[in-house]
């Protein structure tokens, strides 16, 4: 089923909580709402749930007005980051309360319903714990149930409200490949809220970037993370390095450093000069020697972070500014680098954001 957003706002007294969001979602996708605490993405989901209504504008599924249906008749299953089990019932009773509290016409019989269950318990593995109660499972395990109570009634739409939130790194990160895995499998159309931009652009097909109640982008990951919209949304999305500078000529000037607008992602005009920003994510910056071109500037080595895929560098850039690189350890067994060590940075070219100010 599709969800098309009309012209949605909600206020809170004067809190603007959604600003005249237009979005539109195909049959089966999964969409990431991704935003900082406040930015409306919440509110947003609860909107097309029909457990808030919008002040204005409209609310459509499958190409028809639901603003004026029920929470029930609009077939949205919700998934909430606190499972919200019964703490008195197994996980089979659990998954099966949906189908048993139906209004009678609509009540699969219990043959039905054992099927049902043993069929969901087994798309989220764990069959085999049936008989369990929820303060016997893990956090993981109870969030699966929870998420397999809720398509348990079948619904047209699943919306998941911070699903692994209150789970640990490990965990969230099984749990994250497990859903894209079930997504694929079922093909319901999904919408989730995270405020975790590696959980975004792991599991969405698209993410809609939401900043103050507005979008602020919508795209794939790959589109989001490499052709930002705007100086927010790539500030937003994984770590990044600020550098205050100016426009000049066509360059834009890093202390004495120039670096080139037209190799990079520029919000600017080559042609106007005054302050700008420039955002480089610390993977984009080379650490040399030696000064290699005019785009080279000196820095100090401050600390060496070695643990993981990459070797993390905090380095001290001539201006003051601390500045954060990562680079290969075959890079950094290649530069014998050392606390104190005086080098020079060069960002790579053609990736770059240069945003006017």
């Amino acid at each position: 089923m599709s969800i098309e957003l009309k012209n949605i706002s909600k206020k809170f007294g004067d809190f603007v909580a959604v600003d005249n969001i237009n979005l539109h979602i195909e049959t089966g996708e999964l969409v990431a709402l991704l935003g900082l605490s406040g930015s409306g993405k919440t509110t947003l989901l609860r909107i097309i749930a029909g457990l808030e209504t919008p002040d204005t504008g409209e609310v459509l599924f499958h190409g028809e007005d639901a603003s004026a249906v029920s929470v029930r008749k609009r077939k949205v299953g919700f998934v909430f980051q606190h499972y919200a089990l019964f703490r008195h019932m197994t996980v089979f009773e659990n998954v099966a309360f949906g189908m048993r509290v139906l209004p009678r016409r609509e009540r699969p019989a219990e043959a039905e319903v054992a099927r049902r269950v043993h069929d969901l318990l087994k798309l989220v593995q764990l069959d085999f714990l049936a008989d369990r109660y929820p303060s016997q499972l893990s956090g993981g395990q109870r969030q699966r149930v929870a998420l397999a109570r809720t398509l348990a009634v079948e619904p047209k739409v699943l919306l998941l409200d911070e699903p692994f939130g209150a789970l640990d790194a490990k965990v969230r990160q099984e749990l994250r490949r497990w859903l894209r895995r079930l997504h694929d499998e079922i093909k319901i159309t999904s919408v989730f809220v995270t405020h975790d931009q590696e959980e975004a652009l792991e599991l969405a097909n698209r993410i809609v970037v939401m900043n103050q109640g507005r979008i602020e982008q919508i795209g794939t990951a790959e589109e989001v993370y490499h052709h930002p919209a705007n100086a927010f949304v790539y500030n937003f999305l994984g770590n990044v390095n600020l550098f205050h500078g100016r426009i000049e000529n066509g360059s834009v000037f890093l202390g004495d450093t120039a670096v080139e607008i037209e190799n990079t992602h520029a919000h600017a005009h080559p042609d106007e000069n005054g302050k700008a920003v420039l955002y480089v994510r610390p993977h984009l910056l080379e650490i040399v020697l030696r000064p290699n071109g005019k785009q080279t500037f000196p820095a100090t080595v401050k600390s060496i972070n070695p643990a993981g895929p990459q070797v993390k560098v905090e380095l001290v850039a001539e201006w003051g500014d601390m500045v954060q690189v990562e680079i290969s350890h075959e890079r950094f067994q290649t530069l014998h680098l050392e606390n104190g060590a005086n080098v020079f940075l060069r960002p790579k070219e053609q990736k770059l954001f240069v945003y006017q100010i």
